[in-house]
């Protein structure tokens, strides 16, 4: 069965979704079902994700939005498919770039800034133990209170999210589900047909309203993802192959070093056994096997 909407886990897909001027309004939608009341947003712009200083090696794995409210509010907008080494350091430093970019020059600036929000859609399990979808994680001092709200990462933990159509209770639930399901989807569930901006979303995503060059930058898109799935598919089968092959030589060595030992043991006992017998005193057989006074009085 041909798909009927766009993989929004491509990087082509999740820019059609939320990276264009034509998408602004269900960006701004989907940002404002995560925002706090304080921080809903009125308008948007978008900006230059080169600022963020991405590696090569970065794009592989992560798709990214860079945008700011008509208020100053700064966000940044990942979808990242892989979970990396140092994850969170690299979190942390893209935040430093909305940040830093706030400076003014001049002697008037009191290092006053707007709020920086580093919203990620994840496609694999947060190392926290619990199974909640959204994790919220501002700076906080020893007694668990807010020490600085200007600064707020917010991951959404997709894999983890296992709701059905009829139990979306939330705008949030809507956009989660639409994101997780949207490729395998052949219509418009009935959740969404009565809401206007879903439907459009809806027909953002479907394939069969892109033009050539749209549908063929799609394609390679596509082509990359599932390249890529399969290079991580390749190297989780290896490493566990791997992991195995190690675990077993080492039970291996471990169970026949553990058996030697046993036996050694045995041997031991046994010799000393047959020296009691033939009535040779407690401190010859000790210094003969090594055992303690206890052990031969024992046997």
């Amino acid at each position: 069965m041909s798909a009927v909407y766009i993989n929004p886990y491509t990087d082509f897909g999740f820019k059609r979704l939320f990276g264009s001027e034509a998408s602004k309004p269900f960006l701004m939608d989907f940002l404002n079902s995560i925002l706090p009341p304080h921080h809903q947003i009125a308008e948007l712009a978008f900006k230059n994700t080169e600022q963020l200083g991405l590696t090569q090696n970065d794009r592989k794995a992560i798709y990214d939005i860079y945008c700011h409210s008509i208020t100053g509010e700064q966000f940044i907008v990942e979808l990242q498919r892989i979970k990396q080494e140092f994850f969170k350091d690299r979190t942390l430093y893209y935040a430093t770039f909305p940040i830093t970019e706030q400076a003014k020059k001049g002697k008037d600036w009191g290092y006053q800034l707007s709020a920086v929000y580093c919203i990620s859609i994840l496609d694999f399990y947060l190392d926290i133990t619990s199974s909640d979808v959204i994790h919220t994680i501002q700076l906080k001092n020893q007694h668990n209170q807010v020490f600085y709200d200007k600064l707020t990462f917010i991951y959404l933990e997709m894999p983890s999210f296992n709701k059905t159509q009829n139990e979306l209770t939330t705008h949030l639930d809507k956009w989660l589900f639409y994101l997780k399901n949207l490729k395998d989807l052949q219509m418009i569930p009935n959740v969404f047909k009565n809401d206007t901006l879903f439907q459009q979303a809806f027909e953002q995503a479907k394939i069969a309203n892109m033009n050539r060059e749209e549908w063929a930058r799609y394609e390679h898109s596509l082509k990359t993802y599932r390249d890529n799935m399969a290079t991580d598919a390749y190297l989780a089968k290896v490493s566990w192959q791997e992991g195995r092959d190690v675990g077993l030589k080492q039970g291996m060595e471990k169970g026949i070093k553990k058996g030697m030992e046993k036996g050694i043991e045995q041997a031991t006992l046994s010799t000393a056994k047959n020296l009691k017998t033939l009535g040779l005193s407690t401190d010859v057989i000790i210094q003969a096997t090594g055992l303690n006074e206890e052990i031969i009085n024992q046997l």
